[in-house]
């Protein structure tokens, strides 16, 4: 199958194409770089240069896969956006692929069994003393999702044992995640690929996920996008009083 995938929900941006009939005779191209607000203006010429590299043009697509989020707001809207102008023109369906489970997928595919029963809390910093988290479990070939996408602060965040933390919450709110049961437990640094978009593609495709470009729309899990003046201010007269 044919695709192509991008994400640009974090400061990586992450495309890949995919070209062949399936698992075993398929080839794939991938580009990992500084994203961020860099992502607008490169995106779409590292696409054009990776379809170029596994000899494909758009229309030869099964689908166009992006990030539709949680994650970054600017990050999204350039995803959804490009994915849009991309697909309306060659006719391709999109793939909105939720962050956390890409996020999900490219912790169990980095595990020496990535075959094996693999429960997984996913989570990214989502700036403004928050985190966005959800539960996934693979098992059987599928991944299934325990629960909604939440946004908490990352005390809130319930860590049962034998469940394995994976993204970027560890390096930055390290010390204030606790398991339930005190142990240290297994994280997995990790972000969001466009590799594990790619291995997740053929069965959202089957499951009837692919949609037309004008569906298309970023998930937001959070309408605020920053700390009000007021807000910044009480915090820092918080800390002066300690």
């Amino acid at each position: 199958m044919n695709l192509l995938a991008f994400d640009t929900s974090t400061e990586i941006l992450s495309i890949a194409v995919c070209r062949g009939g399936g698992d075993d005779t398929s080839e794939v191209w991938q580009y990992s770089g500084a994203g961020g607000a860099q992502a607008s203006s490169t995106l779409i010429p590292r696409i054009l240069a990776l379809l170029d590299e596994a000899g494909l043009q758009l229309a030869e697509l099964a689908a166009i896969a992006f990030g539709a989020g949680p994650g970054s707001f600017t990050g999204l809207r350039t995803a959804c956006a490009v994915a849009q102008g991309l697909g309306f023109g060659v006719n391709v369906p999109l793939l909105p692929v939720d962050t956390l489970l890409a996020l999900a997928e490219e912790a169990r595919h980095c595990r020496a069994d990535p075959a094996g029963r693999f429960q997984v809390v996913a989570a990214l910093d989502a700036r403004m003393d928050e985190i966005y988290a959800a539960r996934y479990e693979f098992n059987d070939g599928a991944w299934i999702q325990h629960g909604d996408f939440e946004l908490m602060r990352p005390e809130q965040l319930a860590l049962a044992p034998g469940w394995v933390l994976a993204g970027n919450v560890a390096a930055a709110y390290g010390s204030r995640l606790a398991w339930s049961d005190g142990s240290a437990g297994e994280v997995v640094s990790v972000l969001p690929s466009a590799g594990a978009m790619l291995r997740l593609g053929p069965r959202l495709i089957a499951a009837g996920n692919a949609i037309a470009a004008d569906q298309a729309l970023p998930r937001y899990i959070r309408d605020k996008v920053a700390k009000t003046t007021q807000e910044r201010a009480a915090e820092k007269s918080a800390a002066l009083a300690l």
